[in-house]
């Protein structure tokens, strides 16, 4: 099955916060094994539904070091963040042969319907916490360089329009 293509910063529906999802249907369930497809390809380890255009709070994250392990969120949200910081390099296929250090908290507890509409709560912890939180970003109309000083994001941004 094919994936429908990456969205190219910075079209609108990467700025605008995602919809909420009503209810977990075999659409959704669909639209998750098609962004978990899209993340294999990549390679990634998280895929919001915005990347690929489509504008619901949905998510997947698999870091594990075997693929098959993606945990599949609706509505996700960040209900506890660690104090303690993880720098690492982050990149979106949304804005191709760019990437950017950043720290986030290198542990969270998120909220989210899972794929047979439970609300369910989990930690993340390391690289699963910072892609959740990278994800939720999307979600939220924030890309991963928004969060840098205006001066880096400017050169970073600069550097992309020579690409």
């Amino acid at each position: 099955m094919a994936h429908r293509p990456f969205i190219m910063w910075p079209a609108k529906v990467l700025r605008t916060p995602a919809a909420e999802v009503e209810a977990i249907t075999d659409d959704i369930r669909a639209l998750w094994d098609e962004m978990i497809e899209a993340m294999d390809a990549m390679p990634g380890v998280g895929l919001a539904a915005p990347q690929l255009g489509v504008p619901l709070r949905l998510a997947v994250v698999d870091a594990s070091d075997k693929r098959g392990q993606a945990v599949r969120m609706a509505n996700p949200v960040v209900l506890h963040a660690s104090v303690e910081l993880r720098a690492h390099e982050e990149a979106s296929p949304n804005l191709p042969g760019m990437s950017a250090g950043l720290e986030r908290p290198r542990a969270v507890t998120v909220q989210f319907l899972n794929e047979s509409g439970d609300l369910e709560q989990q930690d993340f912890v390391g690289l699963w916490a910072t892609s959740v939180q990278h994800q939720i970003d999307h979600l939220n109309g924030k890309m991963y360089f928004d969060k840098l000083s205006r001066t880096k994001r400017a050169m970073l941004l600069k550097k992309a329009r020579k690409l």
